[in-house]
């Protein structure tokens, strides 16, 4: 980062409030989330193995679809963080409503994709023929619940932007709870299988938007913000998030490499591997909440003109991001005797599992940088670097993970070239804040 004064005791401990009040929250929504599935999961998995296979084909699909899309929420996040910080809330809530709109344009299109071709993805997905039928129910029912996961995004953006993290909780703990209760009742007590199971999802969603609506509604008619679809606003929306887009798709390019190579070294490996990846995500949302509040923080202080504040801001997140790194890695070393037989008996997946949580309790420090730097840029609304940044670290993965089968090293040395994929993007976005080129500051970018 750019060299700055010390920052004061009294500083460090107004980010700090600032930081802890946006990221618990933020927090306690990201982890409601994939409870979606996991209700789905438990209630479906009764009705009998094709149907939970098949619903684990489907909700692949659908997470990977919507995955696509977290720009919504990023872009949106700093752009309303910016007008919020220049003290124009109008026009901050108008620029969050251009990013529902394209939510609902978007998620239009996806359906349209969606329902005609929903056998070929599920088929193309390797789908057995007894769990093709149920996906293929599932997804098309589904799909039309994606207009509403979008909008959810896009107006979590809005709240977030506004330095408000905790609707978004509870309106994601009041959708978990209603879509627990109508999957159980449309699963069992209608009678309606895995159909209902997605039905249930879909209007919970719907429900989670319609709330969503109503505070962005709320708030633009208190600051006599407009409502309608204004095209240039849109297109504004989009363009901010075509770079994000293409960082997404690079992650996840990432993500589908390791379990492809992972796949190619045996049964067991690729065993090790998902719940290596599912641990490896879930410490995920602890760091993600720190950029959250990160990209709503740098944003409000960039808009207001405040480049020393954003630096300091900056700063005290990094080391955040470093102190729970640490803490997390050394929870994963304490508790991994503890959880290990939680995910498997076998002894073959349990002695390759091991040496490769090690690389990952390393390597939480860096993810801790790696979070809070990609956010810090999110909100000062870099998106064009952070695309290109994920480029090059995906350029420099793929061809070190693809060797790992020729060369050896199993597993365990999967998840060291995984830790060199966050070491290069924790070099590209430490490069970028040090520079200090991601301070515009004002109203807009």
């Amino acid at each position: 980062m750019t060299q700055a004064p010390a920052t004061s005791h009294s500083s460090r401990r107004r980010h700090d409030r600032e930081i802890v009040a946006l990221a618990v929250p933020a927090f306690g929504a990201l982890v409601a989330e994939p409870l979606f599935v996991m209700v789905d999961s438990a209630i479906v998995g009764h009705l009998g193995t094709p149907q939970l296979a098949g619903l684990g084909v489907a909700a692949a699909l659908l997470t990977t679809a919507v995955s696509v899309f977290v720009f919504l929420a990023y872009a949106t996040t700093a752009a309303v963080a910016r007008r919020m910080g220049a003290g124009d809330l109008a026009s901050a809530i108008r620029q969050g409503m251009d990013g529902i709109w394209l939510a609902l344009l978007l998620g239009i299109a996806v359906i349209v994709l969606a329902l005609p071709s929903a056998p070929w993805l599920v088929d193309a997905f390797g789908a057995s023929d007894t769990a093709a039928p149920y996906a293929a129910t599932y997804l098309r029912i589904s799909s039309l619940g994606i207009p509403a996961m979008l909008i959810v995004m896009a107006a979590t953006g809005v709240l977030r932007g506004l330095q408000d993290t905790r609707t978004p909780l509870y309106v994601a703990v009041g959708g978990f709870a209603a879509n627990g209760a109508l999957n159980a009742g449309l699963v069992y007590g209608a009678g309606l299988g895995i159909a209902g199971s997605a039905w249930g999802t879909v209007m919970a969603q719907c429900g989670m938007a319609a709330a969503y609506l109503v505070v962005v509604i709320r708030g633009a008619r208190r600051h006599g913000a407009s409502l309608y679809p204004d095209a240039t606003g849109i297109r504004a929306s989009a363009q901010a998030g075509a770079p994000l887009l293409v960082r997404t798709l690079s992650l996840r390019a990432v993500l589908l490499i390791a379990t492809a190579v992972a796949a190619r070294l045996g049964d067991a490996d690729i065993a090790a591997h998902q719940i290596v990846l599912s641990l490896w995500s879930l410490m995920a949302f602890a760091l993600d909440a720190i950029a959250i509040a990160g990209q709503a923080i740098i944003g409000r202080y960039l808009g207001a003109s405040d480049a020393q504040g954003a630096r300091e801001a900056c700063r005290r997140m990094v080391q955040w991001g470093i102190a729970s790194g640490v803490v997390l890695g050394a929870l994963v070393v304490l508790a991994r005797p503890l959880f290990t037989p939680l995910f498997t008996s076998d002894g073959a997946v349990q002695d390759t599992l091991i040496p490769a949580l090690l690389v990952v309790a390393l390597s939480q420090p860096i993810a801790g940088v790696v979070f809070v730097l990609d956010g810090v840029l999110m909100g000062a609304g870099d998106g064009r670097y952070l695309a290109w940044a994920m480029l090059i670290t995906l350029a420099v993965f793929a061809p070190v993970a693809l060797l790992v089968p020729t060369f050896g090293g199993g597993l365990t040395a999967l998840w060291w070239a995984m830790t060199l994929m966050m070491a290069v993007r924790m070099m590209t976005l430490w490069l970028r804040t040090r520079s200090g080129k991601w301070i515009v500051t004002g109203a807009t970018r």
